[in-house]
């Protein structure tokens, strides 16, 4: 039996059991969501329809304040980088090191944040007079982050400074050794503070660097913790700046790139995020960095308009695949592309890598389902699955893909030159770092947030990791349950074309469109099947008022249209839409899931 949840104004448990759907209300209400009066009844302060207004307080958005930042916030808005820990710290020792012409390295990451804060850090600092370099580490001669023979490297070279992004926060015996050689070191970094449990409670385990600049600290100020590695990195050259007396206005170029990053490595798309995102694609469209539009142009997205989706599905996976499967650095060449014709030669060969890691990832995921379910791993609550002939930068994509289909916690280990290496991620009950924390006697190397993680680990103690994982295990069947969100139980008579583009502004900035919808009592008139693998059905949907619409579903079709021939009525979750065809415009739900009766 496989049970379904459904969250927020509306909750609906749903049941599916040989090869039949039942439902099960939980609770729900057409009236007003709002737990403390809120934003529903003063919805027409803000000139929005109420049920936008419910989209926005499903997200936690409340106070008048948020809700205007939430709808129409500036840049100007933003904090100031002052208020970041060490961001001060760190400019006095920019500053000083540029002052004596001496060398400094940016050691970053292979992937998406990695690549765009390294661009940041490098522009910034060349900007502000430094002769700077970088090294972005090769995910399989290096692995993640920075290590003792990149700091024997940088001394052989004659750095003086190294400042890291997207990593080093994890890295106490890199950074001791670096200092131990009479380095400076600056971290700007946005992932976990390492910690050990003591009798006393947790004790933050911090490398000691010259200057950490990450949020993540207790005792930063920064109000916003949510931020990814490349807007530190921007915090601080923004700081930088500022102490050097360079227009403001030269950080705007910067915008669009934090907005990339943001969405690319998955941050919650509110607070600061939200404005960044937003000022960040308008710029996007008609950026003058000759990498990003060719490799716009190079993915037939010249012409529309980019939304966070094209950044997380289309761009940002051709930003990663030179990280993956080759050397990041040319990813991190596209973006200091100078002519035209290098761009553009760049951004096909990242479009080209692209499509071979879809193909590869594929088949890994394909060897990992045929695991679960063929051996007793299936059975476990947190799946460790060892891919050992898979390439190593699919690990995290492939985990993602079978979290999504089994809810639950998944790492994906293969083997590398080594040792095996994973990656993980989790699920919103499962709190991935700190369950790593407990098993840390068992790795090499780890590090990351709740919801993914990375890892080194031999390969004699994988057995034991995976017991040690699920022994220490509490999730209870609820939490294993698949979450399906939705914002609002909604009778599909209630849309209309002005409600749906309020909706498509909201969308513009979600990386994923959510179900946020649901309506109950309907039936369907006619069908058809369409796509040469019959996965499309196209039919129209009559509610309870005599209201019909066209829907379109994507998935099993043919069971799908056999379902709903042989029931009462259906009840689904969708999004609304504006299907633009030869010059006709027609209102059309995209059905996500469906019960039939």
């Amino acid at each position: 039996m496989q049970e379904y949840e459904l969250q927020y104004g509306y909750c609906v448990a749903l049941k599916k059991e040989s090869g039949k759907a039942s439902r099960r209300k939980q609770h729900g209400t057409m009236g007003c969501c709002c737990k403390t009066g809120g934003l529903c009844g003063n919805w027409k302060e803000f000139g929005i329809d109420p049920v936008i207004a419910r989209l926005i307080r499903n997200r936690d958005v409340q106070d008048r304040d948020e809700i205007r930042r939430y709808l129409y916030g500036k840049v100007d808005e933003l904090a100031s980088p002052h208020l970041m820990k060490d961001v001060d710290k760190a400019v006095e020792i920019l500053r000083n090191k540029i002052k004596e012409k001496k060398r400094i390295r940016i050691i970053g990451d292979y992937d998406i944040d990695g690549v765009v804060s390294t661009f940041i850090l490098i522009k910034g600092l060349k900007r502000a007079g430094a002769l700077a370099d970088t090294y972005i580490p090769d995910r399989v001669a290096d692995g993640y982050g920075i290590h003792e023979h990149l700091i024997e490297r940088a001394v052989n070279d004659g750095i003086d400074v190294i400042v890291t992004c997207d990593n080093g926060i994890a890295a106490y015996n890199e950074i001791t050794m670096a200092k131990e050689k009479g380095m400076t070191v600056i971290i700007t970094d946005h992932h976990e503070i390492p910690y050990k449990e003591t009798e006393d409670g947790r004790e933050l385990i911090l490398p000691p660097a010259d200057a950490i600049v990450n949020p993540k600290q207790p005792d930063c100020n920064y109000p916003e913790k949510r931020l990814c590695g490349a807007v530190v990195a921007l915090k601080l050259v923004t700081a930088l700046y500022e102490a050097c007396g360079i227009p403001e206005k030269e950080l705007e170029d910067f915008l669009e790139l934090g907005a990339i990053a943001t969405v690319g490595d998955v941050m919650d798309l509110q607070g600061e995020n939200r404005i960044l995102v937003k000022e960040g694609l308008k710029r996007l469209s008609h950026t003058s960095n000759k990498g990003l539009r060719e490799l716009i142009r190079a993915n037939g997205l010249e012409d529309g308009t980019i939304t966070a989706y094209h950044v997380g599905f289309v761009l940002g996976p051709c930003i990663n695949a030179s990280g993956r499967l080759d050397t990041a650095a040319r990813s991190l060449k596209l973006l200091c592309a100078e002519t035209e014709d290098e761009a553009a030669k760049l951004a096909g060969d990242l479009t080209a890598l692209n499509q071979s890691r879809k193909a590869l990832t594929e088949e890994g995921k394909e060897a990992a389902i045929r695991i679960v379910e063929e051996t007793e791993i299936g059975q476990d609550r947190v799946l460790v699955i060892y891919l050992p002939d898979c390439h190593e930068s699919l690990a995290g994509i492939i985990a993602g893909r079978i979290r999504e289909k089994y809810n639950k916690p998944v790492f994906v280990l293969t083997k590398g030159e080594t040792m095996v290496k994973g990656s993980g991620r989790s699920i919103e009950s499962y709190s991935m770092f700190e369950e790593l924390v407990k098993c840390g006697d068992l790795m090499e190397q780890y590090g990351g947030h709740p919801m993914a993680a990375g890892l080194s680990i031999k390969e004699e103690n994988v057995e034991e990791f995976r017991r040690r994982l699920n022994e220490n295990c509490t999730l209870t069947e609820k939490d294993l349950a698949p979450k399906i969100l939705i914002d609002v139980p909604m009778p599909v008579s209630y849309i209309n074309k002005e409600l749906v583009e309020e909706i498509s502004l909201l969308e513009l900035l979600e990386r994923e469109i959510p179900n946020r919808f649901c309506t109950e009592g309907t039936s369907g008139l006619s069908s058809r099947i369409l796509g040469k693998n019959r996965n499309v059905a196209k039919l129209q949907l009559s509610d309870s008022t005599g209201c019909v619409v066209e829907a379109v579903y994507f998935g099993e079709a043919d069971e799908f249209v056999d379902r709903i021939k042989n029931c009462g009525s259906i009840a689904v979750t969708y999004y609304p839409e504006i299907n633009r065809y030869q010059g006709r415009e027609t209102l059309q739900i995209v059905i996500r899931n469906y019960i039939t009766e």
